[in-house]
């Protein structure tokens, strides 16, 4: 796999929800750092210098990045709106078709179908290096920015330095504030970081920390920039999902009708699950592919996958409603996003532009 030559990322990878790239930047003059008009922002922000130098950020680069940042009352209002008050277990989950009808619509799938044909040549050489499929990719893709049209337009340091400064999440928005740093000390233009007001940025919607480990080039130029290349989101996409386990040749789930008589109670899960709780906890006991087809279960609009693959059944509307035998590889989907919805609207999504 082709990485980004002027950055000399190392092969490492975190499990994490995003991805990052780089592209080269002329070393610029030491700029002044001018006040925000929030004494205390300005403190916290300068009181960085030493973590950030630990790092590897040149002193110059540390007063031209946070030259000018303000403390931004906006992206906190947006996160304490976005944090709301925890489910609990007995919290009502509404039901995916809904869902799915918004996000599996004519819209994603002939957008990543004119994706796939104008990729086409990049694309077959970044799944044979990826091992993920390319519409599992391109769906991704579609979901995070609409294939691009939708990256986000806040400022990402000043967006994370004020979420790092407000403090409820400093741990998690932190170290993405000192990665933006380090994103710019390796070459990344100051100018493409926007994105959401959390910190996600490019087209496949990666934060700071994940792009610096698992950025990749897929176009073949030497750079990795997901924020304006559709083959290096696309191949950086693929190289996450590898890393969270997918394995090729294995698809993410099929749709099934249960048979009459199932008994549900006898396949629960007898896990405690303790990350995303309210997903992990629907899923049955796993079993092989050839045990659910000997005990009724029929596959709907396809054919069977191999006997010997291990799946875990989802009834994301209930029972009556259609269901979906899920592999491993959906695990790898859930690992960018932890939510049902997305990781079954992402496959059925790829099942749809593969058609």
């Amino acid at each position: 796999m082709t990485r980004s030559k002027q950055f000399g990322f190392g092969r490492l990878f975190r499990s994490s929800a995003t991805i990052l790239s780089a592209w080269l930047l002329a070393a610029s003059a030491p700029v002044q750092a001018q006040a925000s008009g929030d004494a205390g922002f300005d403190t916290y922000v300068q009181s960085l210098w030493p973590k950030a130098q630990a790092r590897g950020v040149s002193r110059t680069t540390f007063d031209s990045v946070t030259a000018g940042l303000r403390y931004n009352a906006r992206v906190v209002a947006l996160d304490r709106d976005n944090l709301g008050s925890p489910p609990t277990p007995d919290t009502p989950i509404p039901a995916f078709a809904p869902y799915k009808a918004k996000h599996v619509d004519a819209a994603r799938i002939n957008g990543g179908r004119r994706v796939h044909d104008r990729l086409l040549p990049l694309l077959s050489r970044i799944e044979q290096r990826t091992g993920v499929p390319t519409s599992i990719m391109i769906a991704i893709f579609g979901h995070e920015t609409a294939y691009g049209a939708v990256t986000g337009n806040f400022d990402l340091p000043e967006a994370l330095a004020t979420l790092a400064y407000e403090g409820r999440r400093r741990s998690l928005f932190e170290p993405e504030f000192l990665a933006t740093l380090e994103m710019v000390e390796k070459g990344v233009p100051r100018s493409v970081l926007k994105g959401s007001w959390a910190g996600a940025f490019g087209y496949p919607q990666f934060l700071p920390s994940v792009y610096l480990q698992v950025a990749e080039d897929g176009d073949g130029d030497g750079v990795a920039r997901i924020w304006s290349s559709e083959a290096d989101a696309i191949e950086s996409i693929g190289a996450y999902l590898r890393r969270a386990g997918w394995r090729q040749g294995e698809p993410w789930g099929v749709a099934v009708r249960v048979p009459d008589g199932f008994d549900r109670v006898r396949f629960a899960t007898r896990l405690q699950p303790t990350r995303c709780p309210r997903v992990f906890a629907r899923y049955s006991r796993w079993r092989s592919m050839a045990e659910w087809r000997a005990d009724g279960f029929q596959p709907i609009g396809g054919r069977w996958p191999d006997g010997a693959i291990q799946a875990t059944l989802l009834e994301p509307d209930g029972p009556g409603k259609t269901a979906y035998l899920l592999t491993g590889n959906y695990r790898a989907i859930l690992d960018y996003n932890c939510s049902n919805f997305y990781a079954l609207s992402v496959g059925l999504l790829a099942d749809e532009i593969d058609r």
